[in-house]
């Protein structure tokens, strides 16, 4: 741009219909399918809140698709030994934990009298029911048969929850790597019942204790070692505030689908994906 033509500072730069090439035959909107995706939001009462309600979850889901994602794909990368991909996927999912956490101080500005006016109106539904987070769980070591039932009517969810619940999580491809780069983590470890909770091994614990301590020697392993780290804190902080924002709006009340609300909010924070790495840092 010269001198001439540059825009004083502070100025409005005045855009004509000549400077914008319209390619007319694909508009944002039709790009991003806005007119089906603004129209799903279908609220069942009058009350105010219940849009928000409605938003936040259903852009919660749309995180959470992208989370699964960036996750199948870093546990397929960590499983061909491809850590430089899988670090930039896993750093990328824990943005996209936090970015879920931020939501539910957006949905705490809805009060206690707020939720009730349209609480009737959700029915048997529940967050409890969502399979996408089910996967991540699953994906992430959280491995438990009984979350699965919920979704017996729904044959196509129930199969594919069941096919991940029966795969390795990313820890199990993480420890079957370290097997295999020469750590001596016994096979009955790496080789097990991938349907059950993980349960931590000391083989695993002196595993990760070699790796701290000669983290010049084993980089790759180390990075990865903190990369899963930063998901779990980012989980368990998304727990945390799921946990206060339900608090805050019904208290200790029954949560809808006939959880038990907070009470199982607050056991699922003494979960963890990943223990070696947490207990080898007091040993070190």
């Amino acid at each position: 741009m010269t001198g001439e033509n540059r825009p004083a500072s502070g100025s409005v730069v005045d855009v004509s219909d000549e400077q914008i090439h319209w390619n007319p035959g694909l508009s944002y909107g039709g790009y991003l399918c806005l007119d089906s995706l603004l129209s799903l939001q279908q609220p069942r009462s009058e009350a105010h809140d219940e849009l928000l309600f409605i938003t936040i979850h259903q852009a919660s889901e749309l995180w959470m698709k992208l989370a699964g994602f960036e996750l199948a794909a870093a546990m397929r990368d960590v499983s061909r030994g491809q850590l430089g991909s899988a670090l930039k996927m896993l750093a990328r999912v824990a943005k996209i934990q936090a970015q879920l956490t931020q939501s539910w101080s957006v949905l705490a500005t809805m009060t206690p009298s707020d939720y009730s006016a349209f609480r009737d109106s959700l029915g048997e539904s529940s967050g409890f029911q969502s399979y996408q987070y089910r996967v991540l769980e699953f994906r992430l070591g959280n491995k438990n048969p009984t979350t699965v039932k919920v979704h017996r009517n729904n044959p196509a969810v129930y199969e594919m929850l069941l096919k991940v619940l029966s795969e390795p999580s990313l820890y199990d491809l993480v420890i079957r790597l370290m097997r295999d780069s020469g750590f001596a983590i016994p096979a009955e470890h790496v080789e097990r019942d991938f349907t059950v909770p993980y349960v931590p091994h000391p083989a695993v614990e002196a595993a990760w204790l070699e790796v701290y301590r000669s983290p010049e020697r084993y980089w790759d392993l180390y990075e990865l070692g903190e990369k899963l780290v930063d998901v779990e804190t980012q989980f368990q902080v998304w727990r945390f505030s799921h946990m206060k924002t339900v608090q805050r709006i019904i208290g200790f009340k029954r949560g809808t689908g006939g959880t038990s609300g907070v009470s199982y909010l607050m056991r699922a924070l003494d979960l963890q994906f990943f223990p070696e790495l947490w207990t080898v840092r007091t040993s070190l």
